[in-house]
Formats: structure tokens, sequence, C-alpha cells
């Protein structure tokens, strides 16, 4: 088995049910981030770290994801003769990204969405990204657990501390603190209630996984809601092999909850060079407004 990380996965056959009526007909993978989908961050996140092949789990309506990082020679042309070079750069840069495709025929969930990736991963170690879980471009979550499972050889499970009035939505750990950041886990909980929540330690949308997860998950029942809980495989796997935890600290927007895409819309539009002033006096604006108890017109 190898001990780099060159592929990542990005299942993105969900419903995007939260986002009716405009995933409908159009995957929420592709929602914009002020002007990039929420999926291309993730890609870009996972180049900056050195990975290099990329699967995306498809289902129905998804296609527009495989245009996106296709080539699109009318619009290249047309850039090049309006001489939009850095516009034109950034879009061919998206074409050369190696990207492959299975689709998911049935929504079974999470884990069953990995499995679907075992022919394009086989015996490596892979890292999986929940594009609706975005991360600012400057944080290193992802480097970081590469840099960890290159010195523990285990799968390590991203973590965030989460209120406990929002428990009910995460997977969450059972772990003992064995260095700075770093958890042993000793037990998972997919959504638990407040009460039965093991700790204050939830997944988050960052995975480094290695191949013996496909084995488990191949005789995976459905669990909650269902379907074939990547979580609950996890559990299954510690069993028989340590499973460790990366506590992140720095910001993290849930994009696939609305309004946790609207504050990732605010703030990275805040800090986009092409619109922060003008950006940030309509926010000051909206804001007196408020404060006198008057609603933006």
């Amino acid at each position: 088995m190898s001990e780099t990380i060159k592929k990542a996965i990005f299942p993105a056959a969900g419903l995007g049910t939260r986002f009716l009526p405009a995933t409908k007909a159009s995957p929420k993978e592709m929602l914009p981030i002020v002007d990039k989908p929420m999926i291309q961050y993730g890609v870009e996140e996972a180049i900056s770290c050195g990975i290099n092949e990329f699967l995306i789990i498809t289902g129905k309506h998804k296609r527009s994801i495989e245009d996106h990082f296709d080539c699109a020679f009318e619009l290249e042309d047309n850039l090049k003769k309006s001489g939009k070079q850095q516009l034109l750069e950034e879009i061919k840069r998206l074409n050369q990204t190696n990207i492959a495709y299975i689709r998911q025929g049935y929504a079974l969930g999470l884990g069953h969405a990995i499995l679907c990736a075992k022919p394009f991963v086989k015996e490596e170690p892979f890292a999986v990204i929940l594009s609706d879980d975005i991360i600012p471009p400057e944080d290193t979550l992802l480097r970081d657990m590469m840099l960890i499972y290159g010195k523990l050889k285990s799968p390590i499970l991203a973590l965030q501390q989460v209120s406990m009035s929002e428990i009910h939505r995460y997977g969450v750990i059972d772990g003992v603190r064995e260095g700075d950041g770093v958890y042993r886990v000793n037990n998972l909980v997919e959504k638990p209630t407040r009460e039965s929540a093991p700790s204050d330690l939830a997944i988050i949308g960052r995975y480094i996984l290695t191949p013996d997860i496909f084995d488990v998950l191949a005789k995976a029942e459905p669990g909650k809601g269902g379907e074939i809980q990547l979580t609950d495989a996890i559990g299954t796997l510690l069993q028989s092999r340590p499973v460790y935890g990366f506590l992140y600290k720095g910001k993290r927007y849930d994009a696939g909850d609305k309004l946790g895409y609207l504050k990732a819309t605010v703030d990275f539009a805040i800090k986009n060079p092409d619109l922060s002033g003008e950006f940030k006096s309509y926010l000051l604006a909206v804001a007196k407004k408020i404060g006198n108890g008057k609603l933006p017109e």
C-alpha cells in the first residue's frame, strides 16, 4: 500500500434537498460561492496538497459538474480574443485537472458512495472531500491530516468542536487525546441525541481513509436513514486497526445549509479584491438600517 496520498474522492450524488427548488435539476455542488462553484474550492484545496487524481461520484442531474471541468473551446477563444488572459488561464487550469467520474445509481448514503470508488482507488490510501464543507484556501486542514497520516499510517478523520444543540447533525467520536490536536478514536456514533453524544467532537467533511474500508462497506447494513453510513463502517474498522481524529480549530462553512452558504458567500466576497471595498460599504449600510430597526430595501 502506498504511503502517500495521491487520490481524492468527491461524493456528489446527493439530492441536495435543503436547497430545493434550486437543486431540482442543478447540482448543489455547482452552487457558486461568489465566482466559483463550491466543488471547485475542494478540488483546488486538494491540488494545493499535491493530490493529482480525482474521482467525483455523480448521479442524476449532475452532468454540469463534468462540463465545468471539461474544455470549453468557444469560451476560451472568446476570452483570448477579448484579451482576458487571467480568466483564460484560470479556465484552462480546470481543463488540466485529472478527473474521473463514477455514477452512483441510487443515493444509498455516503458509505455507498465511497464504496463506488473502489475500482479507482485500488490499494492506495485516499482523501475524501465533502465539497459542501468549505475550508478557507489559506487554511491547511487537509495538508495537516496528510502529514499525520504519513506518521501514523492509519485513517484520519477531521474533527471540530460543535455546539451540543447541533450535535445531532454529525457523526461524533469518543476518543482520547494523544498529541497536539490528535485523538485516538475509541468509538463513533452517527447523529446522536444531545444526551447520548459521547463528546462534542464532530466529524467534518475531510477524511484520509485506507483501502481496507471497502471490505467493511461491502458488508455494511443500512444504518440511520436507511443508508450505508460511513461512520458506522469506520466504527467497524476500529475493531481491527487504530483510527485517529485531528481537531481543526479554523473556520469551516457548512455550505450544505442555507445559512452556512450565505455566511461563506459574504466572507469570501469580503476577501475578494475586486469586490471587497464596495461590498463592505454595502454591508455597513445594511447593518446601519437594521440597527435603526429597518429592513434593507
